[in-house]
């Protein structure tokens, strides 16, 4: 058998090289018979042996067996603690490449935000060290003008009313210096106390008119006590007839479509209580708060209507009603709160007056001045003041003056129309919404206060006037 397979690899041998193909028989070191053959190489003109080569051959080899080691000891501890899928001593895997780069970059992101961070703390002490140093300057400034503007033999009532502002509209004729100094507690302009102190203010005695130049913070007397109460009017009379006097006080609720409760109370303080001393049920129900009290009357706006009733207070029923021609109604041309504010009454030293639109006047103010006996209209005005741009309206001495927010915490006396000359003018009077929703607002001649209705709270006004 091995015969036969050693002449097979010889014939195929032969095949391929007759030429240069040998057959061999020897025994070899142990005495076997042994057959081999040897074929010429085609290519190779020497054997590797002959030129040296196995040295080289043998470290390839070693280095291919130190390669394949590796590889298996990769295979074999792939949960090691060597990098998964690269050869010790290799390239890197691109992901963990990629992922190490994205830490890297947000560690230097990192330190740039608290070096950021750092810088604006060193900024923020310096504000702080700043401003510490200007607190501690206004207070000096403070002691100093204390010490060198209060008079002699005031220092003590000077102090109170420092400490105690709503002190100040009691109207108690101060010293230049004290006005000064109430100013910068105050935050208003030095300039204008000095102008309004060098033109003077006349008191309830002085029946003198002027021109509006400041009105003060509101003072509340009362706050109603139910849902009915959000809007409403609360007035005095200005020139009571018997048994009426200038304590008694009135007040309407009119939240609702038949408001037809007048609360009447001997005094302001009997108001802020909340017990009427009488309850007037109105014949006809009023519309909104342009109602007024004058010389014992009350005069409204019946609901739905264009007219103005008087409803005397003594004989408790409507002793006049006169319709106002084309005045707008229910809606038509209110002031910016709405409300049903279409028509306004309103009273000053000059007497009684209705503030109203007309579709002819295409919503701008009209003024009339009434006969407070017949309500006959004297003499008309039109304006050139769009009613629902202002938030309501009172007269002082024949001069129509607008609010221009019934909300806002800081507005403005913002207009004025004088009727003596026929012209308005800009203004710029602050005017402060406390409780955020101005309802009502009238000028009392007698107490020279506006009284308010704001959001539940009745509230008073202190005005300055200038002199003539």
């Amino acid at each position: 058998m091995l015969g036969a397979w050693l002449l097979l690899w010889g014939s195929v041998a032969l095949g391929g090289r007759a030429d240069t193909a040998f057959l061999r028989r020897a025994h070899d070191s142990s005495g076997h018979c042994t057959y081999s053959f040897t074929v010429a190489s085609p290519v190779e003109a020497a054997c590797p042996e002959a030129a040296g080569g196995v040295p080289e051959l043998r470290a390839e080899l070693a280095a291919l067996a130190a390669r394949l080691s590796r590889l298996e000891s990769r295979e074999r501890g792939a949960g090691g603690s060597g990098p998964r899928g690269a050869e010790p001593g290799g390239a890197r895997d691109p992901q963990q490449v990629a992922t190490a780069s994205r830490l890297e970059a947000a560690y230097g992101e990192l330190l740039r935000a608290k070096s950021r961070l750092e810088e604006e703390k060193g900024r923020l002490e310096r504000e702080k060290e700043e401003l510490g140093r200007r607190l501690e300057s206004s207070a000096q400034e403070i002691t100093r003008l204390r010490a060198a503007r209060c008079p002699p033999g005031r220092e003590g009532p000077g102090r109170d009313t420092l400490r105690a502002p709503a002190k100040a509209p009691r109207w108690e004729p101060q010293p230049l210096s004290y006005q000064e100094l109430q100013s910068e507690r105050s935050e208003v302009p030095v300039s204008r106390l000095l102008e309004e102190t060098a033109l003077g203010r006349p008191g309830k005695e002085d029946s003198g008119c002027g021109k509006l130049l400041w009105v003060g913070e509101p003072v509340v007397f009362g706050r109603a006590d139910s849902i009915a109460g959000k809007y409403g009017v609360w007035m005095k009379d200005p020139e009571p007839v018997p048994p009426f006097t200038r304590d008694n006080t009135w007040r309407v609720d009119t939240v609702g479509t038949e408001v037809r409760q007048l609360f009447q109370y001997e005094e302001a303080e009997q108001l802020a209580r909340g017990y009427p001393a009488k309850v007037h049920i109105l014949p006809r129900p009023l519309e909104s708060t342009g109602a007024v009290i004058y010389r014992g009357g009350l005069f409204f706006q019946p609901r739905q209507s264009r007219s103005v009733a008087r409803y005397d207070l003594r004989g408790e029923t409507i002793t006049a009603e006169r319709e106002i021609p084309g005045a707008g109604y229910h809606g038509q041309y209110p002031y910016s709160w709405g409300g049903y504010t279409d028509i306004d009454l309103a009273v000053d030293e000059t007497g009684l007056w209705v503030i109203y639109s007309t579709e002819k006047a295409r919503g701008a103010i009209v003024l009339s001045k009434l006969d407070p006996e017949t309500l006959e209209i004297r003499r008309t005005w039109e304006t050139n003041i769009r009613k629902r741009g202002v938030a309501n309206s009172f007269l002082i001495c024949g001069t129509l003056y607008t609010v221009s927010s019934y909300s806002a915490p800081n507005a403005t006396i913002n207009f004025a129309y004088d009727t003596a000359t026929g012209t308005s003018r800009a203004l710029s009077i602050p005017f402060e919404n406390r409780f955020r929703y101005l309802s009502m607002l009238d000028y009392n001649p007698a107490e020279r206060q506006l009284f308010a209705w704001d959001s539940f709270n009745m509230v008073t006004y202190p005005v300055r006037l200038s002199r003539q």
